[in-house]
């Protein structure tokens, strides 16, 4: 299959170099990674397996190589090039056709090697370590500090003074706002026996992890699962989560469908009674991308496999009280699903 790249992680994953300005080609055997005068040092230093091109238009010039090589078709990932991108290639190369592929370099990245469940696992035991580290600094320093605050300690905490790079901004919710999947911190201040959620992940060489956490506030803060509610309503959900995701866990196999994976879990919280408050998809792949494939949703037809590497978080949400989400990330090892 002759491809373009635009995409950042997707050019990364081919050659182990990227820049915001490049074009990668792969033509039958020949790899072309086409970038400005900004990037072309680092490029040929760092590139492999790539023939390095340096253009001031490198529309233009993929063009020019395209037209020249005599392909008769090349694919595209319709997330990475906007309509007018391809309106461009499209007018210009009348004699090549060119055809989406959704998620084409992400569909190559879905099963992970050895060497990048290695990258992931490291990732994923730094953020662990920083969720240690600012569950201590809760319990030393965060008794009356916003949730923006809190949100700025957790990021410099997370990167490690810049270390590392975030695999997204971190979610931190208080009661009502951890209500919301995707809070944005606001100035509600944390209290003892507040609820806070707890949503973070960083990146190691350029692989993503990604972990959430809900906790209740007391003298010996802490993010591990055991928690210990107040509420017996509050209580009953925490452990129908926890259930949830250890449930998803350990029956999730290679050969089934992504649906069944989150069947397992959703019939746990819809068999309490929470099946409405449980309002997005069980999970999601990691790897270069903090969402990548498989999707493991309750529509989802995806066979999983060995070698995939995905998120279980199942979360109940209920509106203007508080809300719960557990999430770990597994890889499918020996046809099995192992926390990572």
């Amino acid at each position: 299959m002759n491809y373009i790249y635009k995409d950042e992680n997707a050019l990364y994953f081919e050659c182990g170099y990227s820049c915001d300005n490049a074009f990668l080609l792969s033509l039958g055997s020949e790899k072309i990674f086409i970038t400005d005068g900004r990037y072309t040092t680092e490029a040929k230093e760092q590139a492999k397996g790539v023939s390095v091109v340096e253009a001031n238009d490198i529309s233009k010039k993929a063009r020019e190589i395209l037209r020249a090589s005599k392909i008769k078709k090349i694919a595209y990932n319709p997330l990475e090039f906007s309509s007018r991108d391809i309106d461009v290639f499209k007018s210009k190369l009348r004699d090549i056709y060119l055809y989406p592929v959704p998620n084409l370099s992400q569909k190559k990245r879905c099963i992970k090697s050895e060497s990048e469940i290695a990258l992931i696992k490291k990732s994923v035991e730094l953020n662990a370590k920083a969720f240690l580290e600012f569950a201590n600094f809760i319990g030393e320093n965060g008794m009356g500090m916003s949730e923006k605050r809190l949100y700025f300690e957790a990021k410099r905490i997370l990167s490690d003074f810049g270390e590392y790079e975030l695999s997204f901004d971190p979610i931190v919710g208080i009661n009502a706002n951890a209500a919301k999947p995707h809070a944005i911190p606001s100035q509600v201040k944390l209290k003892s026996r507040d609820i806070l959620l707890f949503d973070a992940g960083i990146k190691y060489r350029r692989y993503c992890s990604d972990r959430t956490r809900t906790a209740v506030v007391g003298d010996k803060f802490s993010f591990k699962k055991e928690q210990n509610l107040s509420d017996k309503e509050m209580q009953k959900i925490y452990d129908t989560v926890r259930k949830a995701q250890e449930q998803a866990i350990e029956k999730a196999r290679a050969g089934m469908r992504a649906k069944d994976i989150d069947r397992v879990a959703r019939e746990v919280i819809e068999k309490e009674g929470y099946g409405k408050y449980f309002v997005h998809s069980l999970g999601h792949g990691v790897g270069l991308d903090i969402h990548e494939l498989p999707r493991i949703t309750k529509n989802s037809d995806e066979t999983i496999e060995d070698g995939m590497v995905f998120t279980i978080e199942p979360g109940i949400y209920i509106a203007d009280r508080f809300g719960v989400r557990i999430e770990d990330v597994v890889v499918i090892k020996e046809g099995r699903a192992e926390v990572l």
